[in-house]
């Protein structure tokens, strides 16, 4: 088994201990830098990080193989990679960009499919001159979705 082999299957055991943290994403550089990036149906805690990082390290040998581990939540800022993030943001304000536009809306609904996305817009007035702000609301599949990301208000 590789190393690559052996921290994966040690990353997937320690996540079914903590079945409300999921992985985002696993790094390992040629320099046998481990880089784990993980969230939570309900956030990511300080004390989540150290177990995954504590179940991860007491079942590796470093005289086997010397190594750097790194296990952090993902950060403010970073687009949703997975159904499950869509699903955990619901309500929230997502900066969403498609191949044609970005849109600012609330995430309404989340699905296996597809996302429910809900904003206001200023439009022109079908009758006379002037704009009128009108509720929009669109369906949007995954594969239409190039990046999304919370925004965060204060």
């Amino acid at each position: 088994m590789t190393f690559k082999e052996k921290v994966n299957t040690l990353l997937t055991e320690g996540l079914l201990e903590k079945p409300s943290i999921f992985l985002i994403d696993l790094i390992i550089t040629d320099a046998f830098k481990v880089i784990v990036t993980v969230d939570g149906d309900n956030g990511v805690a300080l004390q989540d990080c150290i177990d995954v990082s504590k179940f991860i390290d007491s079942n590796l040998d470093r005289e086997e193989q010397d190594y750097s581990l790194e296990v952090a939540s993902v950060g403010v800022g970073s687009p949703l990679k997975l159904i499950r993030q869509y699903k955990k943001n619901i309500g929230r304000t997502l900066i969403v960009k498609t191949g044609t536009e970005i849109i600012e809306a609330e995430l309404v609904d989340a699905n296996d499919d597809f996302v429910i996305l809900s904003w206001k817009a200023r439009e022109p007035k079908k009758i006379g001159k002037g704009k009128e702000t009108v509720q929009k609301e669109l369906k949007l599949p995954y594969v239409d979705i190039k990046e999304a990301i919370v925004t965060v208000t204060f």
